[in-house]
């Protein structure tokens, strides 16, 4: 089964009762638990986990009121409370208060001779009785094996086997019995797995030096279940088992948008920054500035009181805090205020489906909002690109499940890799930012690129990648004749353009300033012009009221000459 849809029943098909494990991830495997008041056979190789299976089977369910049976044919109640201790587990304290008994039965093999019939009644007897004891719901019997050790009868074992496996399922009670793995069989005898109800196969496997746990179910009766191969792990709390084949792709997705840190970042996308649960690819040659980028989203995000998790896979966490304080971004205080947190490992320690099963367990106990994997393309060191990119496939659609945002640093390789990721993961990809090396007039430089970035609108120019110990900054590139303008030939550029503009201020000063001595001549002309006009004026109305009054005076004059002449006839005496 390869999909969520198959491991859940359709609601209108019934399906058997299930008693849940509480084991992370069996439970979504089974779709439920196992089959409730029936036996089910765990089988492995010696290391696989079996034991520890079954006892954290009882474990949880003494925890959640269902007391139960530990009957042990290997190991003493002593050597058991001591083992699962490292586990967490109290086995005594759960002895004490009624909810665990741990029977063990010694059956030494050099001690048996095979006479006569032979019968489970002894185990039938002692086994009700602790059952009975505490009220028992659940039984392990630990390991199928020691029961019929030095026997070849092969139809006495097959009958027994079923009388055993019909008593418990009488009983009433949810059983594990752990079995060996066979040469050719799931079993050593090859009987078990047929009377069985549900039988899960544990196997550990080497490769290259690697070892991983897996798990697969068989076979499940009366219900339907995951069939595939899955990955476990064996922690300070138990198994833990990721079903990364369940992950479909019904997750949310939000509209809210996160800074960058990097303000002109930010610009080239509409100035919004990125999408929440996103998936973020930084690509590029090595010394591109990758990691620079990833470290001043988390710094920005831990800023903002966000939590973030940091997976490196080349360098310690005081490397990188150390490294990152160079260009103007300090990991030091959010990593010393527990909102960020590092996890740092070389990739071929362990096998990619561990990486998965780890990360996994990790996100789920920091509940981070944003994760970094650094560099992701190193995860090849422990697989082939195609069992690369599956595991990477799982880990994207598991994160965006939990609606987290991931930032995934790419070492490329060569000029022509720019635009390819090693995993080829790039279809999976919400954006992607390609970093390349800007090469002219015998010198190196960084230059960035958004090649994609799904559902919002962004630039699709270059700026130059510009680390400092200011900080990260992205400036414009220029183009002339002879293509784009980085570094110093950016600067002369720039330079240039500062004496140009400096000498075009100049020029334009001096000619305001002629201009205005200009106007100054042309208003004081003006003014002398006015004042003269004035004057004229004033003369001119000097003039004409000398004229006016001269006049006068003449008519005056003659009008008394011509009275005192009695030059007219109609005057005198």
């Amino acid at each position: 089964m390869s999909s969520a849809e198959n491991f859940a029943p359709p609601s209108a098909v019934p399906s058997i009762d299930k008693c849940p494990t509480g084991i992370r991830g069996l439970d979504d495997i089974t779709s439920g638990g196992l089959p409730h008041g029936r036996p089910t056979l765990v089988c492995g190789n010696a290391g696989c986990g079996k034991t520890i299976l079954a006892m954290e089977f009882l474990v949880n369910g003494a925890r959640d009121g269902e007391p139960g049976v530990f009957m042990s044919f290997e190991e003493k109640s002593e050597e058991l409370v001591q083992n699962f201790a490292s586990l967490g587990f109290d086995l005594a304290q759960l002895q004490e208060d009624k909810k665990l008994a741990i029977d063990y039965i010694h059956i030494e093999r050099s001690e048996i001779e095979e006479t006569g019939e032979y019968d489970l009644d002894g185990l039938f007897i002692r086994l009700n009785h602790a059952i009975d004891s505490i009220g028992a719901k659940r039984v392990v019997l630990d390991t199928v094996e020691a029961l019929f050790s030095g026997f070849t009868n092969t139809s006495i074992l097959r009958a027994e086997l079923r009388r055993l496996f019909r008593w418990l399922k009488d009983k009433g009670v949810t059983a594990i019995i752990t079995g060996e793995r066979g040469g050719s069989q799931l079993t050593r005898h090859g009987l078990e797995e047929y009377v069985a109800d549900c039988v899960i196969l544990l196997d550990m496997r080497v490769d290259q030096q690697v070892a991983t746990r897996r798990l697969r179910v068989v076979k499940y009766r009366g219900t339907i279940h995951g069939g595939d191969e899955y990955p476990f792990l064996i922690g300070a709390g138990g198994i833990s088992i990721l079903p990364i084949t369940s992950l479909g792709l019904d997750h949310p997705v939000s509209t809210e948008r996160f800074s960058t840190g990097i303000e002109r970042l930010d610009t080239m996308f509409s100035g919004q920054g990125l999408f929440r649960g996103s998936t973020v690819l930084i690509s590029g040659n090595a010394g591109s500035g990758k990691s620079s980028i990833a470290s001043r989203i988390v710094e920005a995000a831990c800023q903002r009181g966000e939590r973030c998790l940091y997976f490196a896979f080349e360098e310690s966490p005081a490397q990188i805090t150390r490294n990152m304080r160079s260009v103007g971004v300090d990991l030091g205080p959010p990593a010393d205020a527990g909102l960020l947190t590092f996890c740092a490992s070389r990739p071929s320690g362990q096998g990619l489906e561990m990486h998965l099963v780890k990360i996994h367990e990790r996100v789920l106990e920091t509940k981070p909002s944003i994760v970094v994997f650094d560099p992701v393309s190193n995860l090849t060191a422990v697989g082939n690109p195609y069992e690369a990119k599956i595991m990477l496939t799982r880990l994207i659609d598991f994160l965006k499940t939990q609606g987290i945002s991931a930032v995934m640093t790419d070492l490329t390789h060569g000029a022509n890799g720019v635009e390819s990721s090693t995993e080829e993961i790039s279809s999976l990809i919400d954006t992607w930012l390609c970093l390349r090396d800007l090469e002219s007039n015998g010198e190196r430089n960084r230059g960035l690129y958004i090649l994609k970035s799904r559902g919002m609108s962004h630039s699709n120019q270059i700026r130059e990648f510009v680390l400092s110990s200011d900080g990260i900054d992205l400036v414009d590139v220029y183009l002339d004749s002879d293509g784009i303008l980085t570094g110093t030939a950016r600067r002369a550029h720039e330079a240039r353009q500062r004496i140009e503009a400096v000498s075009q201020r100049q020029d334009r000063e001096r000619r305001q300033r002629e201009i205005d001595a200009q106007q100054a001549g042309l208003d004081a002309r003006m003014a002398a012009l006015r004042v003269e006009q004035t004057r004229l004026t004033a003369e001119l109305e000097a003039m004409q009221a000398e004229a006016q009054l001269r006049q006068s005076g003449e008519t005056d004059l003659r009008a008394t000459v011509a009275a005192s002449r009695k030059a007219d006839a109609g005057t005198g005496s």
